[in-house]
């Protein structure tokens, strides 16, 4: 292989490589500090609420952390509706939600 291939080849791996690290924002660790709201419901096998309506409880371990986030913002901002999880989302930056979505992503939890 020609040597201005194999520069081009790199370039491209180093600039890939630093926008995933870009991307991934959230901080599994620190969403694992983060989780004590999540874990009375959602960390509970087989728990089901009967506020507002009685209901299966979503496991969130596994769950893509682009989804999460996206469920939290909208939570946030009154385009999803549950009285609990609005409450919990408006309390959570940007961040703590990337943190928690990094943290359920990366866990069977």
């Amino acid at each position: 292989m020609k040597r201005p291939a194999i520069m081009n080849i790199l370039a491209w791996g180093l600039l890939l490589a630093f926008t995933g690290a870009a991307q991934a924002a959230g901080d599994p660790v620190a969403g694992k500090q983060k989780n004590a709201m999540c874990v009375g419901c959602h960390g509970i096998e087989g728990y089901r609420t009967s506020y507002p309506t009685v209901y299966q409880v979503p496991r969130l371990g596994g769950q893509h952390a682009e989804y999460l986030i996206k469920a939290l913002q909208a939570y946030k901002t009154d385009a999803r509706s549950h009285p609990s999880m609005k409450g919990i989302a408006a309390s959570l930056s940007d961040q703590d939600m990337e943190d928690l979505a990094a943290y359920y992503a990366s866990s069977g939890k």
